[in-house]
C-alpha cells in the first residue's frame, strides 16, 4: 500500500521558510480553481480540544479505505481511464483487482489498454513481481493511493501545524483540514498555503470528499452507491483533476467479502523468484527551490509553480509535469526540476529495505516586483 506521510526538504539555496519568518517578501497566493475549497476563513486547530477534534475526523476518514484493518478477506476490481495528453505515461484504459486475505497475503493485478501489465503478491512482508519491468506508472501508483491511501498518516499529522476551515462540496457542508509541512501559516487568515495538504470530510458521514496533496492537483470522491466491506466503505468513482483538467477516472466495479482465495495465488512464480524484491511504493515528498535568476528582494513577491513526478530508486525525477500549465514560468520549473538530483533516504540497520518509487512535488520558486 502507498504510504502518504509526506517529508519536506528545502534544496540547497532555498530560503522559503527563513523569508517568511523575517517577513522580507510575500508569496503569491495559490492559482484559484473549482475544486480549492478553502478560500474563506481558517482556523488554527491550536487547543488540544480542537486538535483532537481535528484528528479524529481524519482517522474516521482514514478508517473507512483501510480496509485490511478488518482482517477479512475481499476482491476488489477496479477500471480506471488516463487521459493526460502525453503529461504521463500509458494513457488509456486500466483494470486492476486486488485480492486479500489476511491468513495468506495480498495478490494484486493491474494492466493498460497501452501494454502496461504486472502482477505482485505480498506475503509474510516479503514483496514478488512479476510482468513490464521496471518502475510503476505514475498513474497507477496514483490510483492505488487515491483508493487505499490518501490521508496523510496519523504520524505524519501529529506531528504538524493544523487549519480548519468550513466548505461546501457537491451541496454537502464540510470539514477541511489542512496540514503544513513548514508550520509557517500563522500569518494567513483565510486560503491554503502552497506547502499544505488539504483534506476535506463529510463530518456526519465521516467520508473523504475532497483531497490535495498540492495545489493544482485534486481528488474528488464519489460515493453514489458506494461498495462496502466489514464497515469500510470506497468511493464508487473518484475523478483526479490537474491544472483544471480531469486526468483520470477511476471506478471502483465492485468489493466483495471472501471466505478464502485460492492458495495458488500466494506462490511466487519461478519468473518472481528469478526477477528478485521489485520496488515498493512509497509516500510523497515536497521540496522547495530557488530558480535562480532573478535574486528575491525586499518587498519581492515569490511566485511558485509546483511540478509533480515520480522519483526512482535511482533518484531521476521521471513523468514531470506542471500543475500550474498555464504559468509562464511552467516549462522552465519542469526543467528545472529535472536537473535536480533525488538522493536516496539513508539505509538504517543491517538489512537493506526494498527499493522505493514516491511522488515529488518540486515548488520551484521565481521572484517577481509585481
Amino acid at each position: 500500500m502507498v504510504s502518504i506521510a509526506i517529508r519536506y526538504l528545502v534544496a540547497a539555496g532555498t530560503v522559503y521558510g527563513w523569508m517568511l519568518a523575517q517577513d522580507a517578501t510575500k508569496v503569491a497566493p495559490i492559482p484559484r480553481d473549482p475544486l480549492e475549497l478553502v478560500s474563506g476563513p481558517v482556523e488554527i486547530a491550536a487547543a488540544p480540544e480542537t486538535r483532537t477534534t481535528a484528528l479524529e475526523l481524519a482517522n474516521r476518514a482514514r478508517d473507512h479505505y483501510t480496509l485490511r484493518s478488518a482482517l477479512v478477506g475481499y476482491d476488489l476490481k477496479v477500471h480506471f481511464t488516463v487521459d493526460s495528453g502525453g503529461a504521463t505515461e500509458y494513457d488509456g484504459a486500466w483494470q486492476m483487482e486486488d485480492i486479500f486475505d489476511p491468513k495468506q497475503g495480498l495478490h494484486w493485478t493491474a494492466k493498460s489498454d497501452s501494454g502496461y501489465n504486472i502482477t505482485e503478491i505480498s506475503v509474510k512482508g516479503k514483496h514478488y513481481a512479476q510482468g513490464t519491468p521496471g518502475n510503476f506508472p505514475l498513474r497507477l501508483q496514483e490510483a492505488r493511493a487515491a483508493l487505499l491511501d490518501a490521508i496523510p498518516s496519523p504520524a505524519y499529522i501529529q506531528r504538524h501545524e493544523i487549519r480548519t476551515s468550513a466548505a461546501v462540496f457537491d451541496g454537502s457542508q464540510v470539514v477541511c483540514l489542512l496540514v503544513a509541512g513548514f508550520g509557517t501559516t500563522e500569518s494567513l487568515p483565510s486560503g491554503r498555503s502552497w506547502d499544505e495538504t488539504e483534506d476535506c470530510i463529510d463530518p456526519q458521514s465521516g467520508l473523504l470528499k475532497m483531497q490535495s496533496q498540492a495545489p493544482g492537483r485534486y481528488f474528488s470522491y464519489d460515493y453514489t452507491n458506494a461498495p462496502s466491506v466489514a464497515g469500510h466503505i470506497l468511493p464508487r468513482n473518484v475523478t483526479v483533476t490537474e491544472g483544471g483538467k480531469v486526468v483520470s477516472k477511476i471506478t471502483v466495479d465492485s468489493l466483495e467479502e471472501l471466505s478464502s482465495a485460492d492458495p495458488s495465488l500466494f506462490v511466487p512464480t519461478p519468473e518472481m523468484k528469478q526477477r528478485g524484491q521489485p520496488n515498493i511504493m512509497a509516500g510523497a515528498q515536497k521540496i522547495w527551490r530557488d530558480a535562480g535568476s532573478p535574486s528575491f528582494s525586499l518587498g519581492g513577491t515569490i511566485e511558485p509553480v509546483c511540478v509533480f513526478g515520480l522519483v526512482t530508486p535511482s533518484g531521476k525525477l521521471i513523468e514531470a509535469h506542471s500543475l500550474q500549465p498555464s504559468d509562464p514560468h511552467s516549462g522552465e520549473a519542469v526543467e528545472a526540476a529535472l536537473h535536480m538530483s533525488f538522493p536516496s533516504p539513508p539505509v538504517r540497520g543491517k538489512a537493506r529495505p526494498p527499493a522505493q518509487q514516491h511522488f515529488e512535488f518540486v515548488y520551484v520558486m521565481f521572484a517577481s516586483s509585481r
